[in-house]
């Protein structure tokens, strides 16, 4: 019997996890609020994974962010900008073709 390894589930999420959030901040979110919707999408992400994306992309010029002071606690909300639309459209022809690459490759697998 072969023993279940989760790097190779790891790596594949990795990437995943980044179309995921760019999907997401297509309306404003705080990261709770992301957090709470890719766990309801079925993509549960740690905050130690989610909050260095979220700077990441926002350094890449993904992302705008503005701080919303009118409840308490003060929150940092993020969402998509023209360049992060665009890239967000771009990973998400390449994620399809992929899928499509992939599915080939895996017909009659598991079955």
């Amino acid at each position: 019997m072969v023993e279940r390894d989760n790097t190779g589930l790891t790596e594949l999420r990795r990437g995943a996890v980044v179309l995921a959030v760019l999907s997401r901040l297509r309306t404003p979110q705080y990261g709770y609020s992301l957090k709470q919707a890719l766990a309801e999408g079925g993509m549960p992400v740690e905050e130690g994974t989610l909050y260095p994306l979220l700077r990441r992309l926002e350094a890449q010029g993904l992302l705008a962010s503005s701080w919303n002071t009118d409840h308490a606690p003060p929150r940092r909300y993020y969402q998509l900008n023209a360049d992060g639309e665009q890239a967000l459209a771009v990973l998400a022809g390449a994620w399809r073709d992929q899928v499509r690459v992939i599915d080939g490759f895996l017909e009659g697998v598991g079955q």
